[in-house]
C-alpha cells in the first residue's frame, strides 16, 4: 500500500505562519490587507493563484511571492505546529505502507519542516509546487510521487482536508480520503469522496484495518 499525505490542514498547522506571511507581503507592498478568512479560504491553490484571487495585479504577483517566500522561510518552523494526533499517524502509517507526501506548498521549505519535526524520515518522497508544472487539483503531483515509489500491484491512498487533494487523486486515478482536521467542510469534501474521518489517525486506522483484511482474505 502507498499513502500519499496533504501538508497543510492534513499533517500540520501553518495557518498562522501563512496569514502572517500574506501580511508581511501586503504591507511591504503597501496593498490594503485582506481578511483572514479570505485568506484562509484559499489555502490549498498555489500562491500566484491566491494573490490574485485576493485582487493583487497580475504584473506584480510574483513580486509578492518572492516577498512572501522570503518571509516564510524565516517564520516557519517557529509558527507552525503538527496536528492533533499528525506523528502518531504517520509512525503508523509506516508499518504497513509506503508514504509519501503531494502538497501545494513549497516543498524546499515543507522538507525543512518536516525535519523540524522530525518526521521526514518516514516518507520516501515529497512532491511540492516547484517540482510540478500543474499543481493540484491536476493529477500531475500524485503521478511524480507515485513515478518516485514503487507503486506496481500496490492499492494507492491520497489523504487531504480540501477538495483540491481529492480532485487530484481522481484525476490520478488513485482512492482518496478526506479528513475534517483543515479548510474544507464535511459537506464540500462529500461532493469528492465518500471516505471522510475526523483526522488523519483515523484515517490510518481505516487503511490499516483495511490492509489487514486484505492480507487476511488472500492468504
Amino acid at each position: 500500500m502507498i499513502i500519499l499525505f496533504d501538508l497543510d490542514g492534513t499533517l500540520i498547522d501553518s495557518t498562522e505562519a501563512i496569514l502572517e506571511t500574506f501580511h508581511h507581503s501586503f504591507k511591504a507592498h503597501d496593498y490594503p490587507h485582506p481578511k483572514d478568512e479570505d485568506i484562509t479560504a484559499l489555502i490549498g491553490y498555489p500562491l500566484d493563484v491566491m494573490y490574485r484571487e485576493l485582487g493583487v495585479d497580475e504584473e506584480y504577483v510574483w513580486d509578492y511571492v518572492a516577498t512572501y517566500k522570503e518571509y516564510y522561510r524565516v517564520i516557519s518552523t517557529q509558527r507552525t505546529t503538527l496536528l492533533l494526533n499528525a506523528k502518531e499517524a504517520v509512525i503508523k502509517a509506516k508499518e504497513f505502507a509506503i508514504l509519501g507526501i503531494v502538497t501545494t506548498k513549497t516543498g524546499k521549505y515543507s522538507k525543512v519542516l518536516m525535519e523540524h519535526f522530525d518526521l521526514m524520515k518516514y516518507f520516501e518522497v515529497l512532491i511540492g509546487r516547484e517540482d510540478v508544472e500543474k499543481p493540484k487539483p491536476d493529477a500531475e503531483p500524485i503521478n511524480k510521487a507515485l513515478r518516485a515509489l514503487d507503486a506496481t500491484n500496490r492499492e494507492i491512498w491520497m489523504i487531504g482536508d480540501t477538495k483540491l487533494d481529492l480532485i487530484s487523486a481522481k484525476n490520478a486515478g488513485v482512492n482518496s480520503i478526506g479528513v475534517l482536521s483543515g479548510y474544507d467542510n464535511y459537506d464540500i469534501l462529500k461532493q469528492h469522496t465518500d471516505v471522510i474521518f475526523s483526522d488523519v489517525l483515523e484515517a490510518v486506522k481505516y487503511l490499516q484495518k483495511r490492509k489487514k483484511t486484505h492480507i487476511s482474505f488472500t492468504s
